[in-house]
């Protein structure tokens, strides 16, 4: 697990927090679970990595005198490279998270936090691929690696700080969205951002808003992505030249049950995931949807419309999918190896969940088209 000379795909600076959830009433509530923005993430960029490619999956945890030492063997079966540091003179970083009706959140700190800065980064994890850092320095002192990719500008994926979204915030967001390449606050961070009640696709108010934001430019060059995501209803992704719609991985059945338990850390690793599929161009996730979409007329005309960004699609898949694997228990999914050496995640591959995913999506696409490429 330690640092070696090796790609790094994903890089996160969220912080590792051990968190206390409090689901107002509807069930028992729960301490001391894996979480943070960092776990999540580096749980979705590791669905999406595969056991293969694990390493390239990069992070930084801060252990505490009071660090569990069974999440500690959690980490540890990800096979991810983290660096772990030590400090038995404070506490791990703690947190309570809160639930309401209507996927609402309340969440603060119960232990001082310890936030990651850039400069805390190895002089590998800052080369990483999806990770826009302070890197000329390590250039001119010659510790750039070798591979070409190192020449290349990195993806830069951002999740909006919740407190954050205030209409007081506005002008700061549209400035940062022009530093990213993704930008992607959920449902009811964007409406209170714009001190709208929440947003929804359908509504006139919400699609002007979406229009206003694309316009002002995401990403260095205008060409970003703005990716709303809307909880149950899944995710909506919008670029200057495209749009698309998919649903969250699970879906009510017939008598309105789903296989949700608790949807604490979905936003995070669908991000990670996201940000992973978007530099896994041709492994085996993307050859799973390739085979499934590829005959599919109305897919190629959507992924046409999209230029030189058809990977944005199927990295979006991608992150659904990952996220369908959070929130099917309390805390992390848990990973496992079968008899064949088959890597499982919940018992299920994570390629195959793909490929059932993608089987849906042909199906609702062919029927209504419009209503996954958000056409009139």
């Amino acid at each position: 697990m330690a640092q070696g000379q090796h790609e790094v795909d994903f890089c996160t600076l969220g912080m590792f927090i051990l968190d206390d959830i409090d689901f107002g009433g509807s069930r028992p509530g729960v301490k001391n679970i894996l979480g943070g923005a960092a776990s999540f993430a580096v749980v979705g960029a590791r669905l999406v990595s595969g056991s293969e490619y694990a390493q390239s999956v990069s992070w930084i945890v801060d252990v505490g005198s009071d660090f569990p030492p069974e999440t500690l063997d959690v980490i540890k079966s990800w096979n991810t490279d983290c660096l772990f540091r030590e400090d038995f003179s404070r506490l791990t970083t703690r947190a309570w998270n809160g639930y309401h009706p209507n996927e609402k959140r309340d969440f603060k700190y119960l232990t001082p936090k310890l936030r990651l800065e850039p400069e805390m980064l190895s002089d590998t994890q800052m080369w990483s691929k999806t990770f826009h850092m302070r890197r000329e320095e390590l250039h001119k002192a010659g510790k750039a690696p070798s591979t070409l990719d190192a020449s290349k500008r990195p993806v830069f994926v951002w999740e909006p700080v919740p407190d954050l979204c205030t209409p007081e915030e506005q002008e700061k967001f549209f400035s940062a969205n022009q530093a990213v390449d993704v930008v992607s606050p959920n449902h009811m961070e964007i409406g209170m951002m714009f001190d709208q009640p929440g947003w929804t696709e359908n509504s006139d108010e919400s699609q002007k808003l979406v229009q206003k934001i694309i316009d002002s430019g995401i990403g260095h060059d205008g060409n970003g992505l703005l990716v709303i995501r809307a909880g149950k209803d899944g995710s909506y992704a919008y670029s200057k030249i495209s749009k698309i719609w998919l649903p969250a991985y699970h879906q009510p059945d017939a008598s309105g049950a789903t296989s949700v338990l608790d949807p604490t850390g979905a936003g995070n690793s669908f991000l990670g995931a996201l940000a992973q599929g978007m530099v896994s161009t041709g492994r085996e996730p993307f050859q799973a949807i390739d085979s499934v979409l590829s005959h599919s007329e109305t897919w190629k005309k959507a992924l046409n419309s999209w230029g030189n960004f058809q990977h944005h699609p199927m990295a979006l898949i991608c992150a659904t999918v990952a996220a369908g694997f959070v929130v099917e228990q309390i805390g992390v999914p848990q990973i496992d190896v079968d008899g064949n050496g088959r890597e499982l995640w919940n018992q299920s591959e994570f390629t195959e969940r793909v490929r059932l995913y993608t089987q849906r999506l042909l199906k609702t696409l062919e029927e209504s088209p419009q209503k996954h490429l958000l056409t009139n």
